[in-house]
């Protein structure tokens, strides 16, 4: 089917059925990951509501891709700090961090890709591992921006005086390491109830 400017529409049914209403046929979820890799773009709604659930069925795509032996593009550790966000305050922040990120190696990957093929096999992870470094400092200085008090420390996730701060514990920093306990409390707490 020819790109259009218009979406497809696509209806999933009761019976989880997924009827393309531009070639008048069933598809599936493959059908529609295929969809996405030739920029494909298409809506998907419940048949008897009319709701827009595309980004359940977007989802559902990656748990299906990510459930392939060897197709992990997600690591455990980005999971988990994705879990992490939702109810967090930084959770607005999240979605346009990650689309700028994803626009950003999608616009770099031409060259990206060049500089793995010209890899040495041995050098092929080192430039993955810098892109990755790079991502996570980049990802670091949005946070430090909308959190002027306290830079994160990745290993450990606490929080670092400013590097000009006085050595001496400021009476901020020391409401700061109250809060960060009393939190751990509550995570103790909840932790014990679940």
């Amino acid at each position: 089917m020819a790109k259009t400017t218009e979406p497809t529409i696509i209806k999933k049914y009761a019976n989880r059925r997924l009827y393309n209403t531009g070639t008048s046929s069933y598809v599936t979820l493959e059908d529609l990951a295929e969809m996405v890799k030739r920029e494909e773009i298409f809506v998907v709604y419940d048949a008897k509501s009319g709701d827009d659930i595309t980004r359940s069925v977007l989802t559902q795509i990656i748990f299906e891709q990510e459930g392939k032996g060897g197709q992990n593009l997600l690591p455990i550790a980005f999971l988990r700090q994705l879990i992490g966000f939702y109810g967090d305050s930084m959770q607005k922040l999240v979605p346009s961090y990650l689309e700028f990120s994803i626009d950003s190696l999608t616009r770099e990957q031409g060259k990206f890709r060049e500089q793995m093929a010209s890899a040495f096999p041995g050098n092929a992870l080192e430039a993955m591992e810098e892109q990755v470094r790079r991502n996570s400092e980049l990802f670091e200085r949005t946070m430090r921006m909308f959190s002027p008090f306290a830079a994160i420390i990745p290993e450990t996730g606490a929080a670092a005086a400013p590097a000009a701060a006085d050595p001496a514990p400021s009476e901020l920093d020391l409401l700061k390491q109250q809060m960060d306990e009393m939190k751990k409390q509550l995570d103790a707490i909840t932790a014990v109830k679940s």
